[in-house]
Protein backbone atom coordinates (compact mmCIF):
# COMPACT_ATOMS: atom_id res chain seq x y z
CA UNK A 1 0.00 0.00 0.00
CA UNK A 2 1.31 3.22 -0.62
CA UNK A 3 2.71 5.67 1.80
CA UNK A 4 0.55 8.09 3.21
CA UNK A 5 1.29 11.97 1.82
CA UNK A 6 2.62 14.38 3.79
CA UNK A 7 1.61 17.85 4.20
CA UNK A 8 4.31 19.57 2.11
CA UNK A 9 3.73 17.09 -0.74
CA UNK A 10 -0.20 17.57 -0.64
CA UNK A 11 -0.61 20.93 0.28
CA UNK A 12 -1.12 22.18 -3.46
CA UNK A 13 -3.74 19.68 -3.70
CA UNK A 14 -5.38 20.00 -0.65
CA UNK A 15 -8.15 22.32 -1.55
CA UNK A 16 -10.31 22.40 -4.48
CA UNK A 17 -10.65 25.27 -7.06
CA UNK A 18 -10.92 28.50 -5.44
CA UNK A 19 -10.32 27.44 -2.20
CA UNK A 20 -7.66 28.50 0.12
CA UNK A 21 -5.30 26.30 2.08
CA UNK A 22 -6.18 28.14 5.09
CA UNK A 23 -10.02 27.97 4.76
CA UNK A 24 -9.63 24.18 3.92
CA UNK A 25 -7.57 23.29 6.95
CA UNK A 26 -10.24 25.25 9.10
CA UNK A 27 -13.10 22.86 7.75
CA UNK A 28 -10.96 19.72 8.01
CA UNK A 29 -10.13 20.71 11.84
CA UNK A 30 -13.46 21.94 12.44
CA UNK A 31 -15.11 18.88 10.63
CA UNK A 32 -12.51 16.36 12.71
CA UNK A 33 -13.62 18.21 15.83
CA UNK A 34 -16.73 17.43 15.88
CA UNK A 35 -16.98 13.61 14.97
CA UNK A 36 -14.15 13.22 17.92
CA UNK A 37 -16.76 14.47 20.52
CA UNK A 38 -19.87 13.19 18.98
CA UNK A 39 -18.42 9.51 19.13
CA UNK A 40 -16.50 10.63 22.56
CA UNK A 41 -20.24 11.30 23.52
CA UNK A 42 -21.65 7.78 22.74
CA UNK A 43 -18.86 5.82 23.50
CA UNK A 44 -18.89 7.35 27.49
CA UNK A 45 -22.44 6.81 28.25
CA UNK A 46 -22.11 2.92 26.57
CA UNK A 47 -19.13 2.57 28.99
CA UNK A 48 -21.15 4.24 31.74
CA UNK A 49 -24.38 2.94 31.47
CA UNK A 50 -23.56 -0.73 31.91
CA UNK A 51 -21.32 0.32 35.17
CA UNK A 52 -22.20 3.75 36.83
CA UNK A 53 -25.99 5.47 34.75
CA UNK A 54 -28.17 2.58 35.56
CA UNK A 55 -27.81 2.13 39.72
CA UNK A 56 -28.41 6.61 39.71
CA UNK A 57 -30.90 6.91 37.41
CA UNK A 58 -33.18 4.21 37.27
CA UNK A 59 -35.06 3.03 40.49
CA UNK A 60 -35.44 -0.65 41.88
CA UNK A 61 -32.89 -2.87 43.33
CA UNK A 62 -32.92 -5.77 40.45
CA UNK A 63 -29.53 -4.61 38.99
CA UNK A 64 -29.71 -6.80 35.76
CA UNK A 65 -32.82 -4.62 35.31
CA UNK A 66 -31.42 -1.33 36.05
CA UNK A 67 -28.73 -2.46 33.31
CA UNK A 68 -31.33 -3.30 30.54
CA UNK A 69 -33.07 0.23 31.23
CA UNK A 70 -29.79 1.90 30.96
CA UNK A 71 -28.56 0.16 27.83
CA UNK A 72 -32.28 0.84 26.25
CA UNK A 73 -31.62 4.65 26.61
CA UNK A 74 -28.39 3.84 25.04
CA UNK A 75 -30.88 2.41 21.98
CA UNK A 76 -32.80 5.29 22.10
CA UNK A 77 -29.73 7.39 20.87
CA UNK A 78 -29.82 4.98 17.81
CA UNK A 79 -33.47 5.49 17.23
CA UNK A 80 -33.43 9.51 17.19
CA UNK A 81 -30.13 9.36 14.70
CA UNK A 82 -32.19 8.77 11.81
CA UNK A 83 -34.96 11.09 12.60
CA UNK A 84 -31.92 13.82 12.90
CA UNK A 85 -30.38 12.41 9.65
CA UNK A 86 -34.18 13.55 7.54
CA UNK A 87 -34.52 16.66 9.64
CA UNK A 88 -31.00 17.75 9.00
CA UNK A 89 -30.58 16.37 5.75
CA UNK A 90 -33.28 18.56 4.33
CA UNK A 91 -32.13 21.90 5.72
CA UNK A 92 -28.57 21.13 5.01
CA UNK A 93 -29.78 20.58 1.10
CA UNK A 94 -32.55 23.52 1.59
CA UNK A 95 -30.25 26.38 4.00
CA UNK A 96 -26.61 25.33 3.59
CA UNK A 97 -23.99 23.00 5.14
CA UNK A 98 -22.25 24.91 7.61
CA UNK A 99 -25.49 26.03 9.67
CA UNK A 100 -26.00 22.77 10.35
CA UNK A 101 -22.60 22.18 11.40
CA UNK A 102 -22.70 24.83 13.82
CA UNK A 103 -26.76 23.53 15.15
CA UNK A 104 -25.65 19.97 15.22
CA UNK A 105 -22.25 20.76 17.25
CA UNK A 106 -24.02 23.25 19.63
CA UNK A 107 -27.02 20.40 20.43
CA UNK A 108 -24.38 17.79 20.61
CA UNK A 109 -21.79 19.18 23.13
CA UNK A 110 -24.57 20.84 25.35
CA UNK A 111 -26.92 17.86 25.79
CA UNK A 112 -23.86 15.87 26.71
CA UNK A 113 -22.20 18.51 29.05
CA UNK A 114 -25.95 19.01 30.34
CA UNK A 115 -26.21 14.94 31.17
CA UNK A 116 -23.15 15.45 34.08
CA UNK A 117 -25.12 17.96 35.45
CA UNK A 118 -28.27 16.38 36.33
CA UNK A 119 -29.47 15.15 39.31
CA UNK A 120 -29.43 11.64 40.11
CA UNK A 121 -32.95 9.95 40.95
CA UNK A 122 -32.37 9.81 44.76
CA UNK A 123 -32.21 13.26 44.58
CA UNK A 124 -35.08 14.32 42.07
CA UNK A 125 -36.90 11.06 41.31
CA UNK A 126 -38.72 9.97 38.37
CA UNK A 127 -37.48 13.95 36.90
CA UNK A 128 -34.51 12.83 36.89
CA UNK A 129 -34.64 9.85 34.61
CA UNK A 130 -37.02 11.45 32.51
CA UNK A 131 -34.34 14.43 31.77
CA UNK A 132 -31.40 11.43 30.67
CA UNK A 133 -33.93 10.39 28.14
CA UNK A 134 -34.65 13.64 26.88
CA UNK A 135 -30.79 14.50 26.33
CA UNK A 136 -29.99 10.88 24.94
CA UNK A 137 -32.59 11.53 22.63
CA UNK A 138 -30.98 14.94 21.41
CA UNK A 139 -27.76 13.81 21.39
CA UNK A 140 -29.02 10.98 18.93
CA UNK A 141 -30.89 13.59 17.05
CA UNK A 142 -27.81 15.99 16.67
CA UNK A 143 -25.49 13.04 15.53
CA UNK A 144 -27.90 12.35 13.05
CA UNK A 145 -27.06 15.55 11.41
CA UNK A 146 -23.17 16.66 12.09
CA UNK A 147 -22.03 13.43 10.83
CA UNK A 148 -23.28 14.00 7.28
CA UNK A 149 -22.51 17.67 7.57
CA UNK A 150 -19.23 17.32 8.48
CA UNK A 151 -18.50 14.51 5.78
CA UNK A 152 -19.48 16.68 3.17
CA UNK A 153 -17.78 19.68 4.45
CA UNK A 154 -14.99 18.15 3.30
CA UNK A 155 -15.80 16.14 0.91
CA UNK A 156 -17.02 19.08 -0.73
CA UNK A 157 -14.06 21.45 0.11
CA UNK A 158 -11.23 19.34 -0.63
CA UNK A 159 -10.16 18.77 -4.43
CA UNK A 160 -11.09 15.39 -6.30
CA UNK A 161 -7.58 14.17 -6.38
CA UNK A 162 -7.05 13.82 -2.37
CA UNK A 163 -10.92 13.40 -1.57
CA UNK A 164 -10.48 9.99 -0.63
CA UNK A 165 -7.73 10.31 2.28
CA UNK A 166 -9.50 14.13 3.48
CA UNK A 167 -12.99 12.84 3.72
CA UNK A 168 -11.90 9.76 5.62
CA UNK A 169 -10.72 12.44 8.92
CA UNK A 170 -14.09 12.85 9.88
CA UNK A 171 -14.68 9.20 9.58
CA UNK A 172 -11.74 8.56 11.90
CA UNK A 173 -13.47 10.34 14.78
CA UNK A 174 -14.88 7.50 15.64
CA UNK A 175 -12.02 5.76 16.76
CA UNK A 176 -10.37 8.40 17.99
CA UNK A 177 -13.83 9.47 20.46
CA UNK A 178 -13.89 6.02 21.29
CA UNK A 179 -9.91 5.91 22.83
CA UNK A 180 -11.05 9.23 24.34
CA UNK A 181 -13.63 7.89 26.33
CA UNK A 182 -11.78 4.84 27.22
CA UNK A 183 -8.92 6.65 28.39
CA UNK A 184 -10.89 9.53 30.29
CA UNK A 185 -12.97 6.96 32.36
CA UNK A 186 -9.49 4.93 32.90
CA UNK A 187 -7.56 8.15 34.52
CA UNK A 188 -11.02 8.87 36.75
CA UNK A 189 -11.05 5.66 37.83
CA UNK A 190 -7.41 5.73 38.69
CA UNK A 191 -7.09 9.15 40.10
CA UNK A 192 -10.20 9.27 42.20
CA UNK A 193 -10.28 7.40 45.74
CA UNK A 194 -12.14 4.17 45.64
CA UNK A 195 -15.77 5.01 44.98
CA UNK A 196 -15.69 8.09 44.41
CA UNK A 197 -15.80 7.71 40.59
CA UNK A 198 -19.27 6.17 40.64
CA UNK A 199 -20.33 9.26 43.67
CA UNK A 200 -19.60 12.09 41.20
CA UNK A 201 -16.30 11.68 38.96
CA UNK A 202 -18.28 10.58 36.26
CA UNK A 203 -19.84 13.74 35.82
CA UNK A 204 -16.15 15.23 35.02
CA UNK A 205 -16.27 12.78 31.98
CA UNK A 206 -19.33 14.60 30.50
CA UNK A 207 -18.30 17.94 31.54
CA UNK A 208 -15.63 17.35 29.39
CA UNK A 209 -17.74 18.42 26.01
CA UNK A 210 -17.49 21.83 27.42
CA UNK A 211 -13.82 22.75 25.77
CA UNK A 212 -14.34 20.38 23.06
CA UNK A 213 -17.69 22.22 22.36
CA UNK A 214 -15.32 25.87 23.18
CA UNK A 215 -12.70 24.90 20.86
CA UNK A 216 -15.43 23.15 17.96
CA UNK A 217 -17.68 26.10 18.35
CA UNK A 218 -15.01 28.56 17.65
CA UNK A 219 -13.54 26.78 14.58
CA UNK A 220 -16.64 25.70 13.00
CA UNK A 221 -18.12 29.37 13.06
CA UNK A 222 -15.10 30.69 10.90
CA UNK A 223 -16.04 28.28 7.97
CA UNK A 224 -17.41 30.11 5.12
CA UNK A 225 -20.22 28.05 3.45
CA UNK A 226 -19.39 25.14 0.99
CA UNK A 227 -18.62 26.63 -2.78
CA UNK A 228 -19.93 23.55 -3.87
CA UNK A 229 -23.14 24.42 -2.09
CA UNK A 230 -23.16 27.24 -3.55
CA UNK A 231 -22.67 26.45 -7.08
CA UNK A 232 -25.55 24.41 -6.80
CA UNK A 233 -28.09 27.52 -5.34
CA UNK A 234 -26.89 29.80 -7.46
CA UNK A 235 -28.04 27.54 -10.46
CA UNK A 236 -31.04 26.39 -8.23
CA UNK A 237 -32.05 30.18 -8.17
CA UNK A 238 -31.61 30.75 -12.05
CA UNK A 239 -33.41 27.57 -12.95
CA UNK A 240 -37.16 28.45 -13.99
CA UNK A 241 -38.41 25.09 -12.94
CA UNK A 242 -39.75 25.03 -9.26
CA UNK A 243 -37.22 23.31 -6.80
CA UNK A 244 -38.38 20.19 -5.03
CA UNK A 245 -39.92 20.78 -1.73
CA UNK A 246 -38.04 17.86 0.20
CA UNK A 247 -34.41 16.85 -0.90
CA UNK A 248 -35.49 13.67 1.26
CA UNK A 249 -38.46 12.60 -1.01
CA UNK A 250 -36.45 13.74 -4.31
CA UNK A 251 -33.47 11.21 -3.38
CA UNK A 252 -36.32 7.85 -1.82
CA UNK A 253 -37.57 8.61 -5.68
CA UNK A 254 -34.17 8.12 -6.72
CA UNK A 255 -33.27 4.84 -4.45
CA UNK A 256 -30.49 3.12 -5.95
CA UNK A 257 -27.67 5.19 -4.82
CA UNK A 258 -29.29 4.95 -1.48
CA UNK A 259 -29.66 1.12 -1.36
CA UNK A 260 -26.29 0.83 -2.73
CA UNK A 261 -24.67 2.59 0.32
CA UNK A 262 -26.83 0.81 2.95
CA UNK A 263 -25.70 -2.52 1.44
CA UNK A 264 -22.43 -1.51 1.70
CA UNK A 265 -22.81 -0.06 4.91
CA UNK A 266 -24.34 -3.54 6.67
CA UNK A 267 -21.62 -5.55 6.10
CA UNK A 268 -19.31 -2.85 8.06
CA UNK A 269 -21.25 -1.78 10.48
CA UNK A 270 -21.81 -5.07 11.97
CA UNK A 271 -18.11 -5.71 11.06
CA UNK A 272 -17.18 -2.92 13.56
CA UNK A 273 -19.84 -3.75 16.57
CA UNK A 274 -18.71 -7.11 16.74
CA UNK A 275 -14.89 -6.78 16.84
CA UNK A 276 -15.57 -3.81 19.10
CA UNK A 277 -18.36 -3.93 21.15
CA UNK A 278 -19.80 -7.82 21.26
CA UNK A 279 -16.19 -9.24 21.79
CA UNK A 280 -16.07 -7.44 25.23
CA UNK A 281 -19.31 -9.26 26.59
CA UNK A 282 -17.92 -12.75 24.68
CA UNK A 283 -13.98 -12.49 25.85
CA UNK A 284 -15.06 -11.56 29.44
CA UNK A 285 -18.42 -13.73 30.22
CA UNK A 286 -17.12 -17.10 27.55
CA UNK A 287 -13.62 -16.89 28.95
CA UNK A 288 -11.01 -15.93 31.37
CA UNK A 289 -9.55 -12.44 29.87
CA UNK A 290 -10.25 -9.68 32.28
CA UNK A 291 -12.34 -6.99 31.52
CA UNK A 292 -9.85 -4.58 31.70
CA UNK A 293 -7.73 -6.70 29.20
CA UNK A 294 -10.37 -6.70 26.46
CA UNK A 295 -11.02 -3.08 27.11
CA UNK A 296 -6.95 -2.44 26.08
CA UNK A 297 -7.18 -4.34 23.07
CA UNK A 298 -10.07 -2.29 21.99
CA UNK A 299 -8.31 0.31 22.70
CA UNK A 300 -5.11 -0.75 20.49
CA UNK A 301 -7.67 -2.22 18.14
CA UNK A 302 -8.82 1.91 17.78
CA UNK A 303 -5.69 3.24 17.15
CA UNK A 304 -5.10 0.65 14.30
CA UNK A 305 -8.46 1.27 12.94
CA UNK A 306 -7.99 4.88 12.90
CA UNK A 307 -4.60 4.18 10.53
CA UNK A 308 -6.71 1.97 8.55
CA UNK A 309 -8.99 4.29 7.70
CA UNK A 310 -6.98 7.36 6.80
CA UNK A 311 -4.40 4.46 4.78
CA UNK A 312 -7.92 3.13 2.89
CA UNK A 313 -9.31 6.86 1.91
CA UNK A 314 -5.93 7.55 0.76
CA UNK A 315 -5.41 4.12 -0.77
CA UNK A 316 -8.95 4.61 -3.04
CA UNK A 317 -7.61 8.29 -4.28
CA UNK A 318 -4.83 6.09 -5.97
CA UNK A 319 -6.66 3.23 -6.86
CA UNK A 320 -10.49 3.60 -6.99
CA UNK A 321 -13.03 3.76 -3.99
CA UNK A 322 -14.22 -0.18 -5.53
CA UNK A 323 -10.98 -1.84 -5.19
CA UNK A 324 -9.94 -0.32 -1.98
CA UNK A 325 -13.54 -1.48 0.02
CA UNK A 326 -13.52 -4.74 -2.05
CA UNK A 327 -10.01 -6.08 -0.64
CA UNK A 328 -10.90 -5.34 3.14
CA UNK A 329 -14.45 -6.58 2.90
CA UNK A 330 -13.37 -9.48 1.40
CA UNK A 331 -10.70 -9.73 4.10
CA UNK A 332 -12.80 -9.55 7.21
CA UNK A 333 -15.05 -12.31 5.65
CA UNK A 334 -11.42 -14.15 6.15
CA UNK A 335 -10.58 -13.36 9.23
CA UNK A 336 -14.04 -14.00 10.92
CA UNK A 337 -13.48 -17.68 11.57
CA UNK A 338 -9.93 -16.89 12.56
CA UNK A 339 -10.87 -14.07 15.06
CA UNK A 340 -13.33 -16.38 16.73
CA UNK A 341 -10.53 -19.39 17.14
CA UNK A 342 -7.97 -16.53 18.54
CA UNK A 343 -10.60 -15.41 21.45
CA UNK A 344 -11.42 -19.25 21.67
CA UNK A 345 -7.58 -20.02 22.23
CA UNK A 346 -7.98 -17.95 26.28
CA UNK A 347 -4.63 -16.44 24.95
CA UNK A 348 -4.28 -12.63 25.18
CA UNK A 349 -1.44 -11.99 22.84
CA UNK A 350 -3.68 -13.88 20.05
CA UNK A 351 -6.94 -11.93 21.38
CA UNK A 352 -4.25 -8.59 20.78
CA UNK A 353 -4.13 -9.80 16.86
CA UNK A 354 -7.48 -11.15 16.70
CA UNK A 355 -9.04 -7.89 17.45
CA UNK A 356 -6.24 -5.33 16.08
CA UNK A 357 -6.14 -7.35 12.79
CA UNK A 358 -10.49 -6.84 12.76
CA UNK A 359 -10.18 -3.20 13.45
CA UNK A 360 -8.10 -2.50 11.03
CA UNK A 361 -9.41 -4.16 8.09
CA UNK A 362 -12.57 -2.74 9.21
CA UNK A 363 -10.69 0.64 9.11
CA UNK A 364 -9.29 0.17 5.42
CA UNK A 365 -13.11 -0.78 4.34
CA UNK A 366 -14.30 2.26 6.15
CA UNK A 367 -12.35 5.11 5.37
CA UNK A 368 -13.35 5.14 1.51
CA UNK A 369 -17.07 5.12 2.28
CA UNK A 370 -16.79 8.83 2.98
CA UNK A 371 -16.01 9.92 -0.42
CA UNK A 372 -17.93 7.21 -1.80
CA UNK A 373 -20.78 7.51 -0.50
CA UNK A 374 -20.89 11.94 -1.18
CA UNK A 375 -19.60 10.66 -4.60
CA UNK A 376 -22.57 8.73 -4.70
CA UNK A 377 -25.58 11.94 -4.89
CA UNK A 378 -25.57 15.39 -6.94
CA UNK A 379 -25.06 18.08 -4.91
CA UNK A 380 -28.60 19.37 -4.38
CA UNK A 381 -29.52 16.17 -2.75
CA UNK A 382 -26.56 15.33 -1.39
CA UNK A 383 -26.63 15.86 2.49
CA UNK A 384 -30.14 14.14 2.29
CA UNK A 385 -28.51 11.30 0.67
CA UNK A 386 -25.27 10.83 2.88
CA UNK A 387 -27.64 11.27 5.89
CA UNK A 388 -30.29 8.21 4.81
CA UNK A 389 -27.04 5.88 4.38
CA UNK A 390 -25.07 7.14 7.46
CA UNK A 391 -27.87 7.36 9.71
CA UNK A 392 -30.48 3.99 8.47
CA UNK A 393 -27.75 2.18 8.40
CA UNK A 394 -27.19 2.69 12.41
CA UNK A 395 -30.71 0.99 12.72
CA UNK A 396 -31.15 -1.75 10.55
CA UNK A 397 -27.27 -2.95 11.09
CA UNK A 398 -25.34 -1.10 13.31
CA UNK A 399 -27.78 -1.08 16.67
CA UNK A 400 -28.91 -4.88 16.37
CA UNK A 401 -25.57 -5.99 15.62
CA UNK A 402 -24.34 -7.16 19.62
CA UNK A 403 -28.02 -7.94 20.54
CA UNK A 404 -27.90 -10.79 17.77
CA UNK A 405 -24.69 -11.29 17.76
CA UNK A 406 -25.14 -12.44 21.95
CA UNK A 407 -28.22 -13.90 21.35
CA UNK A 408 -26.85 -16.52 18.17
CA UNK A 409 -23.56 -17.11 20.47
CA UNK A 410 -26.06 -18.08 22.95
CA UNK A 411 -28.30 -20.73 21.52
CA UNK A 412 -26.39 -21.89 18.61
CA UNK A 413 -22.48 -21.42 18.96
CA UNK A 414 -19.85 -18.98 17.86
CA UNK A 415 -20.07 -20.75 13.94
CA UNK A 416 -23.33 -18.89 13.82
CA UNK A 417 -22.04 -15.56 14.14
CA UNK A 418 -18.84 -16.29 11.96
CA UNK A 419 -22.20 -16.61 9.38
CA UNK A 420 -24.00 -13.65 10.08
CA UNK A 421 -20.82 -11.67 9.77
CA UNK A 422 -19.78 -13.18 6.87
CA UNK A 423 -23.29 -13.28 5.38
CA UNK A 424 -23.66 -9.06 6.05
CA UNK A 425 -20.07 -8.44 4.25
CA UNK A 426 -21.33 -10.46 1.32
CA UNK A 427 -23.80 -7.91 1.29
CA UNK A 428 -21.39 -5.03 0.95
CA UNK A 429 -19.24 -7.17 -1.85
CA UNK A 430 -22.27 -7.49 -3.94
CA UNK A 431 -23.44 -3.89 -3.22
CA UNK A 432 -19.87 -3.30 -4.34
CA UNK A 433 -19.48 -4.86 -7.37
CA UNK A 434 -23.15 -3.38 -8.72
CA UNK A 435 -22.07 0.07 -8.08
CA UNK A 436 -20.12 2.01 -10.23
CA UNK A 437 -16.40 3.63 -9.27
CA UNK A 438 -17.27 7.41 -8.54
CA UNK A 439 -13.13 8.44 -7.64
CA UNK A 440 -12.85 11.92 -9.22
CA UNK A 441 -16.14 12.63 -9.20
CA UNK A 442 -16.36 16.53 -10.08
CA UNK A 443 -19.06 18.21 -7.92
CA UNK A 444 -18.83 21.07 -9.63
CA UNK A 445 -20.77 19.65 -12.52
CA UNK A 446 -24.03 18.38 -13.10
CA UNK A 447 -24.51 14.83 -12.25
CA UNK A 448 -27.34 12.03 -12.22
CA UNK A 449 -27.82 9.55 -9.77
Amino acid sequence: MPDLPVPDEVAAAEAGAGVSRSAFRRVLAGSTAGAVLEWYDFALYGILAATVLGPLFFPGGNGVAQLLLALATQGLGFVARPIGGIVFGHLGDRLGRKPMLVVTFLLLGLSTSAIGLLPTYAQAGIGATISLVVLRLVQGFALGGEFGAAVLMVSEYGSPRRRGFWSAWPQAGAPLGTVLATGVVGLLTIALPTGQFEHWGWRIGFLLAVPLLIIGFWIRRRIDESPVFQQARSRADSATAERPRSSILETLAHPGPVLRGLGVRLGENVAFYVYTVFVVAYATTSFGYTKSDVLLAVTVGSLLQFAGMLAGGHWSDVVGRRIAMLVPAAGLAVWAPLFFLMVRSDSLPLLYVGVGVGAALHGLLAGPEAAWIAELFPTERRFAGASLVFQGSSIIAGAPAPLIAVWLVKNHGTTAVVLYLVATIAVTLVALLFSAETKGADFGAERGT
